[in-house]
């Protein structure tokens, strides 16, 4: 039977007198055969003959130059990777420790931001309120350090301190025979 009988028996034009669309199927599968070697290729052609019954396992084994035990492992293994290929695909990106690692990481770094936000927040809306900030965390219980407290001072005061201070020059070797 061809394949315009297949198609739905019209041959030449499609309906209507549109002409058929090009790329349409041969019939035949279109193998991707890049990277695959001639061998390799020649071992695949002698196995579905067989399993066509064109030719038999004892034919194709000397063909090969394999012995026939050889010949029914080869075939063991492609009829394993077709059922591996009949197999449905799971959809969608698959995942992998590497990618859960950086997508678990993403989501961390996003809570931190989060949480940062948060009390930030929370302390803006202390302030507004006139609450007492809230105890010390366990970090602080911990024996860590206490921090000194200043008395604040003004930017602007601590500024005009240091452009008040009087320059002095430094002493430079070079400048032996030069007057200020």
């Amino acid at each position: 039977m061809s394949t315009a009988a297949l198609a739905g028996g019209k041959t030449g034009s499609g309906a209507a007198g549109v002409p058929k669309a090009q790329g349409t199927r041969s019939g035949a599968p279109r193998l991707r055969t890049d990277g695959v070697s001639p061998e390799t290729r020649r071992q695949a052609a002698a196995i579905l003959e067989v399993l066509a019954g064109v030719r038999t396992p004892t034919e194709v084994a000397q063909q090969l130059a394999i012995s026939l035990t050889r010949y029914y492992i080869m075939e063991g293994r492609a009829l394993q990777g077709l059922v591996a290929a009949c197999a449905p695909r799971p959809q969608g990106r698959l995942r992998t420790p590497a990618s859960e690692l950086a997508a678990l990481r993403r989501e961390c770094e996003q809570l931190r931001r989060q949480v940062a936000r948060q009390l930030a927040l929370l302390r803006v809306t202390e302030r507004t309120v006139g609450l007492t900030a809230a105890a010390p965390s366990a970090k602080a219980d911990r024996g860590s350090p206490k921090k000194r407290h200043r008395k604040p001072k003004a930017r602007a005061l601590q500024a005009a301190a240091v452009l008040q201070e009087p320059v002095v020059p430094a002493a430079a070797p070079s400048d032996k025979g030069m007057s200020p």
